[in-house]
């Protein structure tokens, strides 16, 4: 019976070996999304009255535990009775995030007119801030739903050959640790410029100028951070979308192996990224002579 209990207790150790083994794996595969995760739902979360800014990102946390307790079951039961569907769906997910990453570098470089995002006002009826504030809620959750897809996947697919226990630990803490983390500092930046407000208000009252310094250095960093967010998001959605043809298309891996592995998943998620966004140009130009016709 004893012997039964340590054989038991030496088995659980193994096990937390192998999460542990494979959960820095999975996590390095998924830091790279998580960056830009952190630039949307930072967009996402700030716009509001300071009073309202905390509530309205707690309301999306808890949007995003639920997008993970849907999300979950349905990627283990893929894993375990279609093994060789999760790197179709990895392969997809890649030209996904290529074709936003190159989007976004094109928007960047050539910049189009948009529709202005409403924004709330003093002379908005109670009543019509809720509103603003559901639909904000409700278009983030959204975004969330689909990079916590692409976080689950990728974490899925970094683990793919390990029994199936082993995975539904490590892809679980990834995904909740990575929902603590990006909204946890989503959090904290969204408060800066308030925490610089404050700072500036007590350097007045103290008459210190070296509070009001930094206070101010705060409130103007704030966007200055959302954007350096953005731009390393961007980098690392190329890396992340090139590495998973790199790594799970024998060709381009074989093609490229000689190279740096940085410079080859940058090349690849760019050139993917290019070539969706021609596509997609292309299809919306055909459906648009489809409906002329």
């Amino acid at each position: 019976m004893a012997s039964g209990f340590f054989v038991l207790l030496d088995d659980i150790a193994t096990l937390m070996n192998d999460v542990a083994t494979m959960g820095k794996i999975a996590g390095k595969k998924t830091a790279g999304i998580l960056g830009d995760d952190l630039a949307v739902n930072a967009e996402k979360a700030s716009g509001f009255v300071s009073e309202r800014e905390l509530p309205v990102l707690w309301a999306i946390t808890k949007g995003s535990f639920i997008n993970k307790l849907i999300i979950l079951p349905i990627a283990f039961l893929l894993s375990y009775f279609l093994p060789w569907i999760v790197v179709a769906i990895l392969l997809v997910g890649g030209c996904y995030l290529a074709y936003e990453g190159v989007e976004k570098i094109l928007e960047y470089i050539f910049p189009h007119e948009t529709e202005e995002e409403t924004k709330p006002s003093i002379n908005m009826t109670k009543e019509e801030v809720m509103d603003f504030e559901q639909s904000k809620i409700k278009s983030a959750i959204i975004t969330d739903f689909i990079l916590s897809v692409e976080i689950v996947i990728i974490a899925l697919g970094a683990v793919s050959g390990e029994s199936i226990g082993t995975q539904i630990i490590v892809v679980t803490l990834i995904a909740m640790l990575a929902t603590v983390g990006v909204y946890g500092i989503v959090g904290l930046i969204v408060r800066m410029d308030d925490f610089g407000f404050k700072l500036v208000a007590n350097g007045i009252r103290q008459n210190l100028k070296s509070k009001i310094r930094v206070g101010r250095f705060f409130i103007k960093a704030l966007p200055w951070v959302i954007k350096s967010i953005g731009v390393l998001g961007t980098i690392a959605l190329m890396l992340v979308s090139g590495g998973m043809f790199v790594h799970y298309i024998d060709f381009i891996h074989e093609l490229l192996h000689a190279w740096p592995a940085v410079v080859a998943e940058l090349t690849v998620g760019l050139v993917v990224g290019f070539c969706m966004v021609g596509l997609v140009k292309f299809a919306r130009w055909v459906i648009g002579k489809i409906k002329k016709t």
